[in-house]
């Protein structure tokens, strides 16, 4: 093939030009993210029962849908929590790869089997399954600078106007509003009702019947009499539209006495439908709306499209309201891809310098630069193809790539120099016997570089699919580098290089000089060499010794899945005790934001009062604090900003602050850190498993590799327990179902039915007006009417103690469990935290057990595969060798080469303070096949030599001398393209350090100890070979 187009030099353009062409066409069409679709697939159920006990909603509700839904198909786990505010929630996680939509549907089927059998209120309310991620994507504001509105006002033209819209934006997966629409608030009044005699069931029924819908039909229709000529709709206003007409609703009506409207014995009002929440920008009071992506959707496409949906609805807000955005994960995505991008041009640049150091010629250094970006942009075409995206995993795939991809031209361009220098040929023929001795070796240095990438592809989970993404973009370059090596480069080293005597000039000058010095250090390394190869048995034991070194280092390697990120924000999670209303919440939340408003990196702080990640409630508040750009807070990081604002508010009474970072992925959990699950199997109730979770924490913060682990949820609250006494109030004539409404009314709320507000159904709630509901003795003195219709209070069969409760209720896998969230001490990895949090486990009472879920559960499916992939990676090259060479011996020769270069990874990573991640595996993997690139290069030609009749020593001397220009030149190539990575600053540069740093170190000791163990790894091979060759025929012969 080379020959071919070393005559027909257009002909190899032309399929440039069309790579390049194709490649220009899919760069736009490619989406960008930072990650491909890396987290496992969620799907979110809400379940709301208003003021039903966690205890209540566990039993009557979560526990019959995660029934259920534990045959669900492509199930990985599932987990739920229920809390005092009637409120549940079930995250069911699905295999990486499964259809989303699919299992939205399965999951759906599964409830309608279970919904019959749920508290009537529950199917009143509705139970939402959505797909979406757990992380927040943005949040979008509404806010009124001039005070012009109330929050309500705020809130309520949110979800008229702007809820659905931001829904139909393609990949939004749920917009979780913060505050809610209006809705017909009736606040009931007790003592006016014990007055006139009235129950709570009096005022619901008399709702039920006086606010309904009515199809009354119409006049004439079919079937009619023969003289019926016309027909009229018949229109009857059933229900209500007025805060007016609701209070003129009848509640009592006699002859003998006045008539009893709802506004006798309530408040009616334009309330809103929900107060658990309340949003604070900046310190401003305010409206917000989380948007979470739906599995799979690309981050930035979808944060675009939501600010262009704003931008249109700005058009026709009210005077006096405007949109914010005081939260959005995007900018740093973007940024990140920006960064990853700068540093490819950065390697490309080093690159380029290295080939023109090396090849001295502006001719020769072209040909490299133009065979490169041609087999980069091929490498676009074919993502493009199989649905792969722009993300850090492909780009660190083509960064590392270009050493790869310009090795191969640099060998070709060298060869022919060299053979253009010593044997005077004319720049064609010198091609075409550079062609006749280096394809061979191109062709096995792309099937190795290739099949080491083959066991990635096939591993599993979230891991798997990290794998996938980076080799699969660097196997696509390396075979499009082999191609042009085979077509282009020989075609422009014809028709582009000239015959050596015809440059003159300062560029032969320092050709001369730099090749006299080159020559000099060949000279020491064949004499060094010769001194090795008379001695190969020493060399054979310090290799073993380097590679019981090597294994000691990898065992040590502290590990972790993935590198924590400065992503321009950070999460602080405020708790006060079970009972804090969330008056006192927000005085704690006062002093947080005053702390804040002190710090010069702080661009904005968003605060959720009512909610949590670990829970929602009155005693809860979440904040989001955005921090400048990189630039602009003078080396201050993230974390730096998280502690410092944790250790400020440590000193605020009766409240706990966490500052936290999100995770490196933020589709894999809510925070850094790692999250584990303390189950009871057992059947050993709540209070066996707090206290089996407390000793477990206590154990955990005094173990000097674990850090900040605490029980991640809503602990355990003063709760008042009412004690109806059944036969006594079933003497005196009052039904249990009576008494269980009334309370229910009173304490919580009913959703009695719906009424048109404005052209939109909303909710009619009626409750206790607030000063008849603060006190356990004003629901006492509640009133329930019996048989004869006697008012009696709920004293009289009703008694109250006060009890211990959880506030929270968390299930995992279908079991009673207690998250646990913790992080790794100063200076330690994940990996250790965990596997500390392990060992604490083994020790645990019987009828427990401790899972992990989210990233944890990733890394350690992580950690089991890597000695597989290394095993099967080595396996795979060796196999390919044995085939190319036909021969079991001389891939033992490549292969020993490899620990070498791991060697050299692990010292680099161990020295820099990093841990065995996921970027450092890839880069293992990636190192063996560079590795074996060199040996082939050594081998490949003495094994020629040998043939033309050389000595083994003599061939191998020979064939190292030759070589150890293109070997030092392609290494080093490669070696400072990943200089960028290892130098990263601002967005993403710890993913950047991760795999640039143990490549670096292993390309630096897999070359030097290389140009002398391979050497002596093929003689003595080749040695042992030779004497069992020779020991078997003397047997066969005698």
């Amino acid at each position: 093939m080379p020959h071919f187009f070393i005559e027909r030099p257009i002909f190899a353009w032309v399929i440039a030009l069309f790579i390049v062409l194709t490649g220009l066409l899919s760069i736009p069409r490619l989406p960008v993210a930072q990650y491909p679709e890396v987290a496992p697939p969620g799907i979110i159920i809400s379940v709301s029962y208003p003021g039903a006990s966690p205890e209540v909603m566990n039993t009557s509700v979560v526990s019959l849908i995660e029934r259920e839904i534990a045959s669900v198909d492509n199930l990985l786990y599932f987990e739920s929590s229920s809390d005092t505010t009637g409120m549940a929630s079930i995250t069911v996680t699905f295999k990486p790869g499964t259809d989303i939509k699919l299992a939205q549907m399965d999951l759906q089927n599964k409830i309608k089997i279970v919904e019959s059998r749920l508290p009537q209120s529950v199917r009143q309310n509705g139970i939402n399954v959505e797909a979406a991620n757990s992380g927040f994507l943005m949040m979008v504001g509404l806010k009124s600078p001039n005070g012009d509105y109330q929050e309500a006002d705020l809130s309520d033209y949110f979800a008229r106007n702007v809820t659905d819209e931001l829904r139909r934006v393609p990949g939004v997966g749920k917009v979780q509003l913060f505050g809610g629409e209006k809705a017909l608030r009736i606040w009931l009044d007790p003592m006016k009702l014990h007055s006139y005699g009235l129950s709570v069931t009096d005022v619901l029924s008399a709702i039920s019947q006086q606010n309904v819908i009515v199809s009354p039909g119409r006049t004439g229709d079919e079937p009619a009499t023969s003289s019926q000529e016309v027909t009229y709709p018949i229109t009857v206003k059933g229900q209500l539209s007025s805060v007016e007409e609701f209070r003129n609703i009848t509640i009592k009506s006699q002859i003998s006495a006045a008539r009893v409207t709802l506004a006798d014995v309530a408040r009616v009002e334009s309330g809103l439908q929900s107060y658990a929440f309340g949003i604070r920008e900046n310190g401003v009071p305010a409206t917000a709306a989380a948007i979470q992506l739906s599995p799979g959707a690309n981050a930035i496409s979808t944060a675009s499209g939501i600010r262009a949906r704003l931008t249109e609805l700005s058009g026709v807000l009210p005077e006096g309201m405007t949109f914010t955005v005081p939260f959005d994960t995007a900018p740093f995505v973007k940024l990140s891809i920006l960064k990853v991008v700068e540093t490819f041009v950065e390697a490309m640049v080093l690159v380029f310098f290295v080939m023109l150091l090396f090849l001295h010629k502006i001719r020769c250094t072209l040909i490299p630069a133009i065979v490169a970006p041609v087999a980069l942009l091929g490498t676009f075409t074919v993502m493009l193809l199989s649905g792969y995206s722009i993300n850090i995993l492909t780009m660190f795939g083509m960064i590392l790539a270009i050493g790869i991809i310009v090795d191969d031209a640099i060998v070709v361009v060298e060869n022919v120099e060299r053979l253009m220098e010593d044997k005077k040929m004319s720049p064609q023929d010198a091609t075409r016997e550079a062609m006749r001795e280096i394809t061979p070796a191109i062709i096995g240095i792309t099937l190795v570089l290739t099949a080491v990438f083959i066991p990635m592809a096939f591993a599993s989970g979230s891991v798997g699919i990290i794998y996938r993404q980076f080799s699969i973009s660097m196997a696509i370059s390396i075979l499009l580098s082999a191609f042009l090596a085979l077509t282009l480069t020989p075609a422009l080293c014809a028709t582009l290089l000239k015959p050596h005597g015809i440059h003159q000039g300062k560029s032969s000058v320092f050709s001369a000089w730099f090749n006299a010095h080159f020559h000099r250090l060949t000279s020491f390394y064949a004499t060094g060499l010769g001194f090795v190869l008379k001695r190969t048995g020493r060399m054979m034991m310090i290799y073993a010794a380097l590679c019981l070194a090597l294994f000691a280092g990898l065992s040590t390697l502290p590990s972790s899945f993935l590198p924590d990120e400065d992503q321009g924000y950070f999460m602080s999670s405020i708790q006060l005790p079970s009972d804090a209303t969330m008056q006192r919440t927000l005085k704690v939340v006062d002093t947080f934001e005053e702390e804040i408003a002190h710090r010069q990196a702080v661009e904005s702080n968003i605060m959720i009062l009512g909610f949590g990640f670990s829970g929602s409630g009155q005693n809860s508040a979440m904040a989001f604090t955005t921090l400048k750009d990189w630039k602009q807070r003078k080396g201050t990081t993230a974390q730096e900003e998280a502690d410092h604002i944790q250790s400020q508010m440590a000193n605020v009474p009766d409240a706990v602050t966490m500052s936290l970072l999100p995770p490196a992925i933020s589709d894999m959990g809510t925070s850094s850190g790692f999250t584990y699950y303390l189950q009871d199997r057992g059947g050993k109730g709540y209070q066996a498993l707090k206290k089996a979770a407390d000793e477990l924490i206590v154990q955990a913060n005094h173990n000097p590799h674990l850090a900040d682990v605490y029980i991640d949820g809503l602990g355990e609250g003063t709760s008042l327990s009412l004690h109806v006494d059944r036969e006594k109030a079933e003497a005196m004539g009052v039904s249990f179902d009576e008494i269980n409404q009334t309370i229910s009314v009173a304490a919580g709320s009913n959703y009695v039915n719906d009424y048109t507000n404005n052209g939109r159904v909303q909710q009619v709630i009626v409750q206790a007006d607030a000063p008849y509901r603060m006190q356990p003795e004003q629901l006492l003195a509640l009133s329930v009417k019996n048989r004869l219709g006697q008012m009696l209070p709920l004293s009289t069969f009703v008694t109250l103690s006060w009890n211990v409760a959880p506030q929270q209720l968390i299930r995992y896998q279908g079991y009673p469990a207690i998250r646990i969230t913790g992080s790794s001490a100063q200076g330690k990895s994940s990996g250790t935290a965990m596997a500390a949090m392990d060992n604490l486990a083994e020790h645990l009472p019987p009828g427990f057990a401790g899972e992990w879920a989210g990233s944890s559960l990733q890394e350690k499916e992580s950690a089991s595969q890597l000695p597989g992939l290394i095993v099967i990676s080595v396996l795979v090259v060796f196999m390919v060798l044995a085939a190319l060479y036909e021969s079991w011996s001389i891939p033992f020769a490549v292969m020993l080469v490899v620990p070498l270069g791991l060697l050299g990874a692990v010292l680099a990573v161990s020295v820099t303070n990093m841990t065995n991640d996921v970027f450092f595996k890839v880069g293992l993997i990636t190192l063996i096949g560079l590795s074996a690139k060199n040996a082939i290069l050594i081998i490949e030609f003495a094994r020629q030599l040998m043939k033309e009749g050389k000595s083994l020593i003599d061939a191998t001397l020979t064939a190292a001398k030759l070589r150890l220009r293109p070997i030092l030149m392609t290494s080093l190539a490669f070696t400072l393209g990943v200089v960028p990575l290892m130098l990263a600053s601002g967005a993403s540069d710890s993913t950047q350090h991760a795999i640039g740093t143990g490549v670096f170190g292993g390309m630096i000791s897999g070359t030097l100890l290389a140009i002398f163990f391979v050497p002596v790894f093929f003689v003595t091979i080749t040695r042992f070979t030779g004497m069992r060759k020779y020991r078997l025929g003397n047997s066969r012969n005698g």
